[in-house]
């Protein structure tokens, strides 16, 4: 993680008894980061700007830029920079451009858009364009895995959360395969970004669709997070939370299975079960 992905605070401790004490504290960073995309022979267009934890900075632009539709593949991404600004000044790493192999009609039209750091860009496509945008998975067989280690899952992506261990205030999101294997984990203040770190690695690493993959949410499911999914082509998804109820319908409608509540050895499974029951 980058070194401004936390920081220290002095904090006043309280209990019912009315002692307090002064002792130091370690708070999740959080930074705004600006997302540019240029198109060949154009300049760097604003894309997006997000909320987020400063770390997989790269990793996060890519996978922003992949589940919005703007790229599909890693042949698409020729290249992915920080700001050209002078070394030490903090800004250039608060700016990524994504330099884009093909030009793509219309993706860098929209307007430039600014996103908190607790939910996703909000309305930016309709379950329409995400049927349009994105394929079908009722194919798509996904990870091999038994209940017992699909509820293994939670446990395993909490063991490799570093910085949440020091400030308990970060996100993850995880890509696992067979057997529950853990392939890729990111954390970020923001469940969005999260899911856009690990999905951009795998970008960057030519791994998509990820098909055989499932992804694991730390938090609820809204649907953004199916949204991104979707594009990555995962058809199982997991989550410490609840999803909600157009997340679920959009789910069911694209192929993809729902469990949430995976916590304390149990789940609930809303949509296409087999793959999680046989």
């Amino acid at each position: 993680m980058s070194r401004r992905a936390a920081s220290e605070w002095m904090v006043v401790g309280i209990d019912a008894s009315g002692r307090t004490g002064a002792r130091p504290d370690v708070l999740v960073g959080e930074e705004p980061m600006e997302i540019r995309a240029s198109q060949p022979g154009g300049e760097a267009e604003q894309v997006s700007v997000t909320m987020r934890t400063p770390g997989h900075d790269f990793e996060l632009a890519a996978g922003f830029l992949l589940t919005e539709g703007v790229v599909a593949t890693r042949g698409d991404v020729r290249a992915v920079r920080y700001c050209e600004l002078p070394d030490g000044e903090e800004q250039r790493y608060n700016i990524v451009t994504v330099d884009l192999a093909r030009a793509h009609d219309g993706a860098l039209a929209r307007r430039a858009m600014v996103t908190s750091a607790s939910c996703g860009v909000c309305g930016t496509a309709s379950i329409d364009q995400l049927a349009t945008c994105s394929s079908p998975l009722h194919g798509a067989k996904g990870p091999r895995l038994t209940p017992a280690e699909l509820l293994g899952v939670a446990d395993a992506v909490r063991a490799a959360q570093p910085t949440f261990d020091r400030t308990g205030g970060l996100h993850a999101a995880a890509l696992f395969g067979d057997g529950g294997a853990i392939a890729i984990v990111r954390e970020d203040v923001g469940r969005h970004n999260a899911v856009d770190k690990a999905v951009g690695r795998a970008l960057l690493d030519g791994l998509l669709p990820l098909h055989g993959h499932g992804l694991f949410c730390s938090g609820r499911l809204s649907f953004e997070i199916i949204q991104k999914a979707a594009m990555a082509g995962v058809p199982l998804i997991a989550a410490v939370g609840a999803p909600s109820s157009l997340a679920a319908k959009t789910a069911e409608s694209l192929g993809i299975t729902v469990v949430g509540f995976l916590r304390d050895g149990r789940a609930n499974v809303y949509t296409h079960g087999a793959r999680v029951l046989g």
